[in-house]
This record gives C-alpha cells, structure tokens and sequence, in this order.
C-alpha cells in the first residue's frame, strides 16, 4: 500500500512539474526597422513624417526617429578602388547603412556603408566591390 502511495507521489509530482507549452514570442512591430535598406531612402513612411527634421547646420538632408534610434539621410560623394567618381544617396542608423551610388558605367549601385571615421564612410556593393565616402 506504502508502494501505491509512493508511486501516486512521484506521478503527481512529475505531472505537476511540467510546464505547459508557451507560444514562442511574436515579432513586434517597431518604429524602428532592424537593418537599413537602399529602398529605405526612396520614401518616407507616415510613422517618420512625424518625426522628419531638417537642421542646415549639420550635413544631413533630414533626420526622423527620436533620440536614440535616429535615421539619417546623406549625399555622398567619393571613389571605388579604381579611383573612379562616385556619389549617391544613404540613410544610416548608429554605425551602418544603406543607400544608392551612381557613376559614369553604371545607373544606381545598391551598397552597404560603415561609418570609418567622422564624416567618411566605407561601402560595399552587391558584388563586393569597396567604396571610399564622405558626407557632402
């Protein structure tokens, strides 16, 4: 009988311990987009209109976001490996960002940018081709 007890014991407490399931967490949607894209720069949503701020004392075109989680809007100018002109449009958020180059050869490069130092920029195309910057 003391068995039975015993074993009705471990039972309810090994039942007892389980967990029940939990959803995994959901995606939230934010404000805030979590990479920057070249497309990013093309249009403005309803969300960063609200928050869109020109300063002419700094070299962006405009800003939106709040403190902490800003986007920047710049034009750029600079050289790819070979020497050759560039400039183009980006938008970046903290230290990387996104945006379009142009030159001569080719009509829009998407590209990928890191801040290097202040006011210059290293990017990087679809192909891997590497790009020298500088905020106009």
């Amino acid at each position: 009988m003391l068995k039975n007890y015993l074993i009705l014991l471990i039972v309810f407490v090994t039942l007892s311990c389980k967990h029940p399931s939990v959803p995994p967490p959901q995606k939230i949607n934010a404000f805030y987009k979590e990479v920057i894209t070249s497309d990013d720069r093309k249009s403005i949503t309803p969300e960063e209109a609200k928050t869109y701020h020109v300063n002419t004392q700094y070299h962006y075109k405009y800003r939106t976001g709040n403190s902490g989680h800003y986007e920047y809007n710049y034009n750029v100018k600079g050289v790819n490996i070979k020497g050759d002109s560039v400039f183009g449009n980006i938008n970046v958020e903290g230290k990387y960002g996104a945006g379009i180059l142009t030159n001569d050869s080719v009509p829009e490069l998407n590209i990928k940018t890191e801040w290097i130092d202040n006011g210059k920029l290293k990017a990087f195309d679809e192909k891997g081709n590497e790009y020298f910057l500088i905020v106009q």
